[in-house]
């Protein structure tokens, strides 16, 4: 698979070469880019004032809701149009049409996942606010298209001619950020080859009930690879939340801290923004060519979160539905560079015929059809800007019951001190009995005639000791189960571990918590592994490393990188072939992997730790640190492109942190130098003592314009563990953001 998807990447990737000679971005300069603007004859009543930072920053300022949602588009298109133009077709399975034959396959699986199914419904039933605030989004994207001299060097690359936007792009985006996490574990699960101990091996993942997600470090399949690096861009699927309480404060007022786990590029997925309207004052981070605030704070409260891990979705076993109980429809997508084609998309009661699709891979001959409940109209626009203006725990509550997808842990905090998590997802009411399989039976869609909401999941509300932590981990107990698979404890552990041991938490302790590198549970093992390797020190520089490691996953750490050296070697040398592979496509395979020593015979054991040892010894020698093995290598799309990626490559740092420490960079087993591909990409971490203590970094830039000084300014101060203050107050606005734009109305 992987031959051939290179093969078929090759033909496109000269192409793009060539386009590249001609049409290459170019410097600018801060003041050039704010030029850039359209600022006359804009879709507004009244002029709209925007204050900017010297890293692109806004501070929006209008007279009414509907034209601080013309700003908010206006800017969007400005700073990411290429990145949204990326993301709308994503949503409706158009990448053929930019990206010629290689992209089939994928379109292939996004129309039959079609993540826009319901947006029509959506759209009809938007109450009239919302309604109004997304066309003035709309009214602003598409006056930039108008008005912009020149599209975004990216369009001439890939042959985009610009389209004008609609409400339904705006929600079909919004929709692909909803994609269920499950779906990545299927498609991994269904592609691992099935031998006689699958049943052990997913009895195994249901009692663990440790989520098998890609590492998205290996580079074992690249059309896989790609596909869930394409569904991970917006998902969280990962992510650390904390909320601190006034009692543990050391301001006597709440905190909220946290950083999203996505996958890592350029542009980043996140914008940063502040803007007041009669309506609205928030600040926080946003996603492109979506208008509302995802993770942010306004003068009351502040919110954040982490993926659910919730069971949305469903796979039936439609393989003996009559003929008659299975609809199909043909359709034809337009290749560059190549003739059209036709696919056929089949359709059950029970949803799209998901393993018709190439990258869900084997499916065993079995016919398996896909239940969302995105699939079914829902208004998370409406129940996110409602949490946007939001000024207590009630208010916030309530409009959370209308997030349907994707599950979220809702973190919360407000300027009264109180601090709460609730799950915000609607689920079917399904038994307590985990499935047989990874698909179930088509009896088992009984459980989708009644959905629950947020109302009635679990939730917390001022805990006894003074603070929330959420990392993917398992929920507590509810009436009904919210999923089957979730992160292991050790983030979740080690956050409470950290807050637990301070007396009263302040700005300096919620950036070191952002920072930690340390992995208990890995230290625990390797201790195990020292203890039968006999000998002694001095005569193997690998076991020396590992017998001195703290087990922090510092890039100057010898100990880190010999440890995941000897674990990659002793996965090879004890568990069979199927298993290996499954953890090669988990985060907690460490975990598996304890269980497999903790079977063995203590001579079998030390046995295989030395020679796992020795076998390490080479890579050992040739690296000697984990930051030389684990590299953060941050790169535009067209850094993958031969003869001008060069030109779109920006970063090959050491990276710290690994798969299970707080602070997160996922990689699968190493056997040498690797590139992180997923883990903290932004921070946030909101002062409710203070109307301006807002507190914001991305691992990269502001701006999506390669070229452009604000487009990677700002991972290093991510690397440095500093942030960017975005002011709530406009008075704090005008005085530290030093560039202005006036957005004029035109004629009426």
């Amino acid at each position: 698979m992987r031959l051939a998807a290179i093969a078929a990447i090759a033909p496109l990737a000269w192409r793009l070469a060539w386009a590249g000679l001609r049409h290459r971005p170019r410097p600018q300069t801060i003041t050039q880019r704010l030029a850039a603007l359209p600022r006359l004859d804009l879709p507004v009543s009244a002029p709209v004032e925007i204050r900017w930072n010297d890293r692109l920053v806004p501070f929006i300022e209008a007279d009414s809701d509907r034209d601080l949602a013309v700003a908010l588009g206006l800017i969007h298109a400005h700073l990411r149009l290429a990145q949204m133009e990326l993301l709308r077709r994503i949503a409706q399975g158009r990448l053929s049409e930019i990206l010629g034959p290689v992209a089939i396959p994928f379109d292939h699986t996004l129309r039959l996942l079609d993540p826009t199914r319901a947006v029509p419904a959506i759209e009809e039933a938007l109450p009239e606010a919302t309604l109004d605030w997304v066309e003035g989004f709309v009214a602003g994207i598409n006056h930039h298209l108008a008005s912009a001299a020149a599209p975004p060097f990216e369009f001439r690359l890939l042959g985009i001619r610009a389209e004008p936007w609609t409400v339904a792009d705006v929600l079909g985006i919004a929709r692909l950020a909803a994609a269920d996490i499950n779906w990545l574990l299927w498609m991994r699960l269904l592609r691992l080859p099935r031998g006689p101990d699958w049943p052990d091996i997913w009895a195994r993942l249901i009692e663990d009930g440790t989520a098998p997600l890609p590492s998205l470090g290996s580079g074992k399949d690249v059309a896989s690879e790609g596909f869930t690096r394409l569904l991970l861009g917006l998902g969280r699927a990962g992510s650390n939340a904390v909320a601190v309480s006034a009692n543990r404060s050391a301001t006597g007022r709440s905190w909220l801290a946290g950083d999203p786990h996505l996958s890592l590029s350029l542009p980043s997925v996140w914008q940063q923004a502040s803007y007041r309207s009669p309506s609205y004052n928030v600040a926080g981070l946003m996603i492109p060519g979506i208008p509302v605030m995802a993770i942010g704070r306004n003068p009351w409260i502040a919110w954040g979160g982490t993926n659910l891990h919730a069971l949305s979705s469903d796979l039936f076993d439609v393989s003996d539905l009559p003929a008659s109980e299975i609809a199909q429809r043909r359709l034809r997508l337009a290749v560059r560079w190549s003739r059209s084609r036709e696919i056929v998309l089949r359709y059950t009661a029970h949803g799209p015929i998901i393993s018709d699709a190439p990258l869900f891979g084997s499916s065993n001959g079995r016919a398996l059809a896909l239940r969302w409940v995105g699939h079914q109209p829902s208004d998370e626009m409406s129940a996110l800007l409602a949490i946007n203006r939001s000024r207590d725990w009630h208010e916030f509550s309530t409009a959370a019951e209308g997030f349907a997808v994707p599950g979220q842990n809702l973190v919360y905090a407000d300027r009264g001190g109180h601090i709460g998590k609730l799950r915000a997802a609607w689920l079917p009411r399904r038994s307590f009995s985990p499935p047989a399989d990874v698909a179930s039976p088509v009896a088992h869609a009984a459980h989708w005639t009644d959905l629950a909401t947020a109302a009635h999941l679990p939730a917390e509300l001022d805990p006894s000791d003074g603070f929330i932590v959420s990392a993917n981990d398992r929920p507590p107990a509810s009436d009904i189960p919210l999923g089957w698979f979730f992160s292991p404890n050790d983030r979740a552990e080690r956050l409470t571990a950290l807050l637990a041991d301070r007396e009263a938490i302040g700005f300096a302790d919620l950036t070191a918590l952002q920072r930690d590198v340390a992995m208990p549970l890995a230290l625990a093992l390797c201790d195990r592994l020292c203890a039968v390797c006999t000998a002694r020190p001095g005569t193997d520089p690998v076991l020396d490393a590992l017998r001195a490691w703290d087990g922090a996953y510092d890039p100057a750490s010898p100990g880190a990188l010999a440890f995941e050296l000897v674990l990659a070697q002793l996965v090879a040398a004890v568990t069979p072939p199927s298993r290996r592979a499954l953890y090669n496509v988990v985060w907690h395979g460490r975990r598996l992997l304890a269980r497999e020593i903790d079977a063995l015979p203590p001579e079998q054991l030390s046995l295989a730790v030395q020679q796992a040892v020795a076998a390490a010894g080479p890579a050992f020698d040739r690296l000697r640190h984990w930051g030389e093995a684990h590299r953060l290598r941050l790169a535009h799309p067209l850094g993958a492109v031969p003869g001008i990626g060069r030109r779109f490559r920006y970063i090959d740092w050491p990276w710290p942190a690994g798969s299970d420490t707080v602070f997160k960079s996922a990689h699968g087993l190493v056997a040498g130098q690797h590139a992180v591909a997923y883990g903290s990409n932004a921070r946030y971490l909101f002062d409710m003592s203070d109307l301006d203590g807002n507190h914001l970094v991305l691992l990269g830039g502001q701006d999506g314009v390669p070229g452009s000084p604000a487009f990677l300014d700002q991972a290093e101060l991510f690397r440095r563990g500093e942030y960017v203050t975005v002011p709530l107050d406009p008075v704090t606005a005008r005085a530290s953001f030093p560039h202005t734009t006036i957005l004029q109305p035109g004629p009426r």
